[in-house]
């Protein structure tokens, strides 16, 4: 999500959904329901900070044969259907198999815009083109580096803990927003735990873009109809 291209919205969506199958028709059908960005997760055996929801997704699709190389071709299928940013959120473990430099020449060549290592701290593998995840457990000296090392924009974990959908927006996101403001002027985008359009209402008063993950993966187990009316309440919210 470049600066430059988040969107002509006044705030960005980002819809997270299982390499899979049946993931083009999901993702095709998410950003024609006004999704921005598409974030793909590339399934791990043994994932950092997931839920139930996303663990078992990863299970159904390692279960399907989607190991990396299967999912750079899921996200090739993917951009033949879309047009909007791609980016791929894995694991290190799953580079380190595949080869650092491999893995992004592939990915960018699939489509793939930016992508997402969800346990490589901010410091390491500088050269590694990547969107940061900052926390409110991340120190300011951490959260300064994500900033200045994130590509476009910057992924706030709301809560401390492990993804999934929530009763409430996290109250520590406030805190969080304020400290990432005073470390860069990149789009703030807001994930973990948004899953309902009074989330996001709620958020987009804070940020500048919201990431739905479990929930979303949850409709898209009912196919692409079902993704694309929810995806539409959360845009319409966003929209308000």
């Amino acid at each position: 999500m470049r600066d430059e291209a988040v969107s002509d919205r006044p705030k960005a969506l980002v819809v997270y959904l299982m390499c899979g199958t049946e993931t083009p028709a999901l993702a095709e059908a998410a950003v024609a329901a006004g999704a921005d960005l598409v974030e793909l997760g590339f399934p791990f055996s043994d994932p950092l900070a997931d839920g139930p929801v996303i663990r078992r997704a990863a299970e159904r699709a390692l279960a399907q044969g989607m190991r990396t190389g299967a999912c750079l071709e899921c996200l090739a299928a993917t951009r033949e259907r879309v047009e909007c940013q791609l980016v791929p959120m894995t694991y290190s473990s799953l580079l380190e198999a595949y080869g650092w430099e491999r893995f992004a020449a592939d990915a960018e060549a699939a489509g793939a815009t930016s992508l997402i290592v969800a346990d490589l701290p901010a410091g390491e593998r500088p050269g590694l083109r990547r969107v940061q995840l900052v926390a409110p457990s991340s120190t300011e000296e951490r959260l300064r580096l994500a900033a200045v090392e994130t590509d476009g924009w910057l992924y706030l974990v709301t809560v401390t803990g492990i993804t999934g959908a929530r009763s409430d927006l996290s109250p520590a996101l406030a805190g969080l927003v304020e400290r990432a403001r005073s470390a860069t002027d990149l789009p703030l985008c807001a994930g973990f735990g948004i899953s309902t359009p009074e989330h996001a209402r709620a958020a987009a008063e804070l940020v500048d873009g919201i990431v739905v993950g479990s929930r979303a993966v949850e409709v898209a187990e009912e196919g692409p109809a079902a993704l694309s009316r929810y995806v539409a309440t959360l845009r319409s919210a966003l929209d308000a």
